[in-house]
């Protein structure tokens, strides 16, 4: 990074702190890579920690700088692309989605998640679910993480396999669902704070905002699945594809 002069710039020190620091990710920094501490940036551009701290905080915000506990402020990966809208369907864990099977086990699904589900496929409301957690990675850091609720009713295959938790119970699954014709999907999107399961696997402070992705997968019988994936608001964009819209709606945001 060069030394610039920002005393007789009209606009606020920090943001023009943020475009010449901006400039320089770009130029002299890999992603990943650790900046130089508050003290020396400050020294080097000539201003007062205060205000290198305004800009750094704006360039977190933007997606260009990530704070990681024990590690310091590092170059940010270029954001996730989260599809809202698309014409392409597919069942979780086809096409190399790149996410990554963590585990599974059979939990009793909250009243919110009770409600997206309904009752297709002769699914009982004080019946269990499959529950896949499955986390998509990207530069070697996690950016989101998913829970994937599947009655029971949707994978009839699925007592024969023996691994009754982990991955590899969780893969399990992910094949016996794929089995199903998959007849559509929709799926909503809202800002959300990180709760502390996945603020700690996201290398995030509880609270932090996060993008709440809910789908829901269905076939001829009704909902067979239903994903809530949470993205890191600082590391992932929307993408919208043929279909994409905006849509508002009332239905109950399901805590992750």
């Amino acid at each position: 990074m060069g030394t610039t002069q920002l005393e007789t710039v009209p606009e606020p020190k920090y943001w023009h702190l943020k475009t010449v620091l901006s400039e320089a990710l770009d130029q002299d920094f890999a992603v990943g890579e650790v900046l130089p501490n508050e003290r020396e940036l400050a020294a080097r551009f000539g201003v007062a920690r205060a205000t290198l701290r305004q800009a750094l905080e704006q360039l977190e915000l933007e997606g260009r700088l990530q704070r990681r506990r024990g590690v310091g402020t590092t170059v940010a990966p270029p954001r996730v692309g989260v599809a809202v809208g698309s014409a392409q369907h597919s069942w979780p864990g086809e096409s190399a989605d790149g996410w990554e099977p963590v585990d599974a086990t059979e939990t009793v699904p909250s009243a919110a998640v009770l409600k997206l589900l309904g009752t297709g496929r002769g699914f009982a409301s004080d019946q269990p679910v499959h529950t896949v957690r499955r986390t998509r990675v990207t530069n070697g850091q996690a950016v989101a993480a998913e829970l994937l609720y599947v009655p029971a009713a949707s994978v009839p295959g699925l007592p024969a396999i023996e691994a009754p938790t982990g991955p590899a119970r969780a893969r399990a699954v992910l094949r016996e669902l794929q089995r199903l014709v998959l007849d559509g999907q929709d799926r909503s999107v809202e800002l959300g704070s990180a709760r502390a399961d996945d603020a700690k696997e996201l290398d995030r402070l509880p609270g932090a905002p996060v993008l709440l992705v809910t789908t829901r997968y269905f076939t001829s019988a009704g909902t067979a699945a239903l994903s809530v994936a949470t993205y890191r608001a600082d590391t992932c964009r929307l993408t919208f594809g043929d279909s994409g819209g905006v849509e508002i709606a009332d239905e109950p945001r399901v805590a992750s």
